[in-house]
């Protein structure tokens, strides 16, 4: 319990260090609150003194009586306007802070080491930064639209009440802090289970999105009911864990209830015998009375609120543990940029593994030299991808060295570094957009004409002239009507758009069909003259014209050389190529 109040008390003072930058909506909040309470806790001393003017028969003041109406009618106006006022400013505190809140949260995701994304769910992080930072908005809204407005009518009421009748006033003091014990008894358990709802929805979240992202694999595989027990399990903790957390917290709003009909009720009897005793008029009695009402009528708001802020400290939590996350190893101090590139790459005595406890690469030395066509096989899991994130530096050696033009590429900046790279993946991804964006997402400000002559190199320009709106076509970020053949032609034409000085391509071919693929390998021929290339291949007649052929089996180089000489070793690369052509 202790350390959850820590983290609360944490999450707490994170989320204050948020709204100060809008410190003076919150102070312009305060003054039209004070205001908003003042009005409304002068309008029944007028209405006391209207009722000590029309009290006995033949006596009754109409002037009087009308002028006060009057003044009422103006408090009335006025009293709207502020809160009208109030509800604008707390909803540009609310929305201002989610919305800075949820930047950080996404700009720190593009920080993020690549092991870290690797090891979590998307849509658990999704969740994370859409429905905890909504949560936590609405929270947060709630809190400050009525606990500013409850605290200073709490405070008012006291000071109205003790000028009327302090002896009055002294009861309802004294039975106040039974009210105060019950809300915070109750939210102090209700935090936990509130984070715990957060979690489970995470959770649920990461399964949708898993599930819809991959619906053809589900049903190819019947796992539509394994699908569905499962979401059917968590559905069920979520229910729980949500029934637990409202059932909680709505016992609050009940019981300060109960304790303010306690309240209102021993006012009314202090009252009525202070009146029967000449201390007060009957519409003094009715101005406290009404006072009395709206006194505790704060404590049932305030109960709900912090029931309300629980919920958006849990989220709010999990939001800023996201944050909190160590972001990707900055650039070292004084890392220079890489220009002039000429493609000399080298590795030299590399060690990696993504579990320590199971090493994958260990000793790989590998040097390539600038317009050289390095092509890298082997079976599953070898770690050729690897060996392309560590070019990449998507991960950091452990161990060695990896250099371009003989500086380690540690001691570059990032961006320099895989600006310099063009990458073609097997696993293709096209972003939310035209046909046109998608071609020109390294080279934004790229020129028409470039475009069509990259689309046109890598056999793409055929079909997307024959889609509705051509290169204007709007493609969801999945692709949607493409087929994967044609997505991999766009993630191609990319990288003959930007033509960087070094390429990798990992089975950039592998989803066309075979005469296309002789087209594109054609034009990969033309592209990689004096490129650098690493070229990742299953299909092995792919890269018989390959300078260097790196054969790679348990993370280490067992064989390299070129097609013919490899051939004519028979060791493991002739097995392999053996295989691929036993029926031929």
């Amino acid at each position: 319990m202790k350390r959850m109040d820590q983290r609360q008390s944490a999450a707490l003072r994170r989320v204050l260090g948020c709204i100060r930058p809008y410190a003076w909506l919150v102070a312009l909040s305060l003054l039209l609150a004070a205001l908003t309470v003042a009005l409304t806790l002068y309008f029944p001393i007028l209405t006391g003194d209207a009722i000590d003017r029309i009290l006995a028969p033949g006596r009754v003041d109409f002037e009087g009586v009308a002028n006060l109406a009057v003044r009422m009618a103006i408090i009335v106006g006025i009293t709207a306007l502020a809160q009208w006022l109030l509800s604008l400013c707390n909803n540009r505190i609310a929305y201002e802070t989610v919305r800075s809140l949820r930047n950080a949260a996404f700009a720190h995701i593009q920080r993020l080491p690549l092991s870290y994304l690797d090891a979590h769910s998307h849509g658990e992080l999704v969740s994370r930064v859409i429905a905890d930072a909504d949560q936590f908005s609405e929270g947060l809204l709630m809190g400050f639209t009525q606990l500013f407005t409850g605290v200073i009518t709490i405070l008012g009421t006291l000071g109205f009440m003790f000028s009327l009748n302090w002896r009055i006033a002294l009861v309802v003091v004294v039975v106040t802090p039974v009210s105060l014990f019950v809300a915070a008894f109750i939210a102090k358990r209700t935090y936990a289970m509130f984070k715990l709802q957060s979690e489970t929805r995470g959770e649920q979240t990461a399964l949708v999105e898993e599930m819809v992202g991959n619906q053809k694999v589900v049903q190819a595989f019947g796992r539509e009911r394994a699908v569905l027990n499962r979401f059917d399990e968590i559905n069920d903790r979520l229910s729980k864990a949500s029934l637990r957390a409202i059932f909680f917290s709505s016992i609050t709003n009940p019981s300060t209830r109960f304790v303010n009909g306690l309240v209102y009720a021993a006012v009314g009897v202090a009252g009525a015998f202070s009146a029967i005793a000449g201390g007060i008029s009957v519409g003094g009695l009715s101005c406290f009375l009404s006072y009395a009402n709206q006194y505790t009528k704060p404590f049932n708001e305030i109960s709900g609120v912090v029931t309300e802020l629980q919920n958006a400290l849990a989220c709010a939590a999990r939001v800023f543990e996201l944050i909190d996350t160590p972001r990707e190893e900055p650039d070292a101090p004084d890392a220079q940029t890489l220009q002039d590139v000429r493609g000399d790459v080298s590795l030299e005595n590399v060690r990696f593994s993504y579990d320590p406890a199971r090493p994958l690469i260990e000793n790989l030395s590998v040097a390539a030299k600038s317009g050289q066509r390095i092509a890298i096989v082997g079976p599953t899991g070898c770690g050729k991808t690897t060996l392309i994130n560590l070019l990449m530096r998507f991960y950091d050696v452990d161990g060695g060295t990896v250099r371009v033009d003989g500086r380690d590429i540690r001691r570059l900046t990032r961006r320099s570094l895989r600006t310099s790279y063009g990458m073609v993946l097997q696993e293709t991804w096209l972003k939310a957009g035209t046909i046109r964006e998608n071609i020109a997402l390294g080279r934004p400000d790229a020129p028409e004409d470039e475009i069509i002559a990259a689309a046109r190199a890598s056999h793409a320009d055929g079909f997307i002239r024959r889609l509705p709106n051509g290169y204007d076509t709007v493609v969801t970020e999945d692709g949607g009507m493409l087929s994967q053949g044609q997505k991999q032609l766009l993630c191609i034409a990319r990288v003959m758009l930007c033509l960087p000085p070094m390429l990798i391509l990992d089975e950039a071919t592998s989803s066309i069909d075979t005469r296309t693929e002789l087209k594109i390998q054609e034009a990969f021929a033309r592209m990689m003259q004096g490129r650098t290339s690493f070229i990742v291949a299953h299909r092995l007649s792919t890269i018989r014209e390959a300078d260097v052929i790196l054969v790679m089996k348990d993370g280490r180089i067992i064989e390299q050389g070129k097609h013919d000489a490899l051939l004519e070793q028979g060791g493991f690369y002739a097995e392999l190529y053996n295989s691929q052509f036993a029926l031929e």
